[in-house]
């Protein structure tokens, strides 16, 4: 039994994976449609919380990421991509992430994430090293715009982090470790 519960996590794992993936056939269209993601991730918060437009355009740079997580029981897999963009130079620097788990959860959840970097430092060392890890506690139950979602914020070593539930059926309290790396095939 236990090993059909690690092949079931694992193949699940792969297929939301596989799934969570930019639109387009050439780099050029996948640089695009991160940006356009962006784009209307940003026109959303913008709505919910007006203030954080004003916020974005003082700090050094940010980032917005696209995620998909599943929750199987005592386990939780997700991933995604996204971009950051330097606000002193302009430049966008498209990435990619993938997070575990451990914890009691069931359900999936496509969720947007904006972090608001508040010092240059901070910034480059997400850029170079991604590393993150955290606790999450949250219910979500929404399609499309009907439902309802814990939206939350958070400030965590000079990184205010805003995230937004797009779709989904959750209900989880789980440890997470999430890495963020440069998307070579883009940059």
């Amino acid at each position: 039994m236990k090993r059909i519960s690690t092949v079931i996590c694992i193949i699940l794992s792969l297929g939301i994976l596989g799934c969570v993936t930019t639109g387009g056939k050439t780099a050029s269209d996948k640089r695009q449609s991160v940006l356009t993601m962006k784009n209307e991730v940003l026109s959303d918060l913008y709505k919910l919380k007006p203030d954080v437009k004003s916020q974005l355009s003082s700090a050094p740079g940010y980032a917005v990421f696209s995620n998909v997580n599943i929750n199987i029981i005592f386990a939780s897999f997700g991933g995604g991509y996204g971009v950051v963009k330097n606000n002193k130079t302009g430049k966008h620097t498209f990435m990619k992430m993938g997070e575990v788990g451990i914890g009691l959860g069931l359900g999936a959840k496509d969720f947007r994430a904006v972090f608001v970097f508040h010092s240059a430092n901070t910034m480059k060392r997400f850029i170079e090293h991604g590393w993150a890890f955290g606790a999450q506690a949250d219910a979500a139950a929404k399609a499309s715009d009907k439902g309802m979602a814990a939206a939350g914020e958070a400030t965590i070593d000079n990184i205010t982090i805003y995230q937004l539930t797009e779709t989904g059926l959750a209900l989880q309290a789980t440890v997470k470790g999430t890495k963020y790396w440069k998307d070579d095939a883009l940059n």
